[in-house]
């Protein structure tokens, strides 16, 4: 942590200020998910063939999304090295981004990226407008669908997995602690990542700035994958068969989706994008 970090904690222990700019109080401290427990909610869906879902508790603890944004993301949002996040989904019905807010971009981690390969893969490969994660008859999902996905699946998952206590929104804290302990970013980059103003950052997550020791920093893809080989034991191939060919048909998926027809070949739509 800066000394200007470290200045800050005694005032902001306490109390936090929330997005809408009002304090409030919050319980003593709620701990981020680590990688391990993760992959474990991960890996009790999985057992059970709930790829989907748990593809959905990787982008909400990978990516850091709100529920709402990661239920409006499109294929088209899942770019080569990031996540483009320009909408939300409320009780079925898309909207622009919290308190008008631009777009922003998330950074992509390696294992969110195979995660997202893999789903696209069993999905039959859909189109970029379609939703990642789509109700039955394509749509977005509904307050009840939220509901029903939160109780069937997250809350059995945790329950399996000996956690209490648990809400989907929480994952959304897992990333911010992966990016800090990485040491990398400034308040300022991790605030960006999150969608956050960079005080309402600082103070949502000064308790884990606050237990970082003087150790290097740990990169947050190391992170998940030393949790996930931790499950599946030291001798399981990694990225071999059905895992591989996902990643390598969307990493094409991604060049084609990104590039349009001009006369520079290098000028993508990702490029337009940022010039527009």
């Amino acid at each position: 942590m800066t000394p200007a970090s470290l200045a800050l904690l005694p005032e902001i222990g306490l109390h936090r200020r929330g997005e809408t700019g009002t304090s409030e109080a919050t319980p003593a401290r709620d701990r981020p998910y680590p990688p391990a427990t993760i992959e474990q909610l991960r890996a009790a869906l999985l057992r059970d063939g709930r790829l989907r879902h748990a593809t959905l508790i990787s982008v909400l603890a990978y990516a850091g999304l709100r529920p709402q944004e990661a239920l409006a993301l499109t294929w088209g949002h899942v770019r080569e090295r990031t996540l483009l996040i320009e909408q939300a989904v409320a009780d079925g019905e898309l909207k622009g981004q919290k308190t008008g807010k631009p777009p922003r971009t998330v950074t992509l981690l390696g294992p969110l990226k195979q995660d997202l390969a893999e789903w696209r893969l069993q999905q039959g490969r859909p189109l970029t407008t379609e939703f990642v994660f789509p109700t039955s008859d394509g749509t977005p999902w509904r307050n009840h669908d939220w509901r029903n996905w939160r109780r069937r699946a997250f809350a059995e998952a945790a329950r399996a997995c000996g956690i209490e206590s648990s809400r989907p929104y929480d994952l959304r804290h897992s990333f911010a602690s992966l990016l800090i302990h990485e040491r990398r970013l400034s308040i300022v980059e991790i605030a960006h990542q999150l969608g956050h103003n960079p005080n309402v950052c600082l103070s949502t997550y000064a308790h884990v700035m606050a237990e970082l020791d003087d150790d290097r920093g740990t990169s947050a893809e190391e992170q998940i994958r030393s949790a996930r080989e931790a499950l599946r034991g030291p001798n399981v191939a990694q990225e071999t068969g059905p895992e591989a060919l996902a990643v390598e048909e969307l990493a094409d998926f991604q060049q084609a989706l990104y590039r349009t027809r001009t006369d520079d070949p290098f000028l993508t739509m990702e490029v337009l994008y940022q010039l527009s």
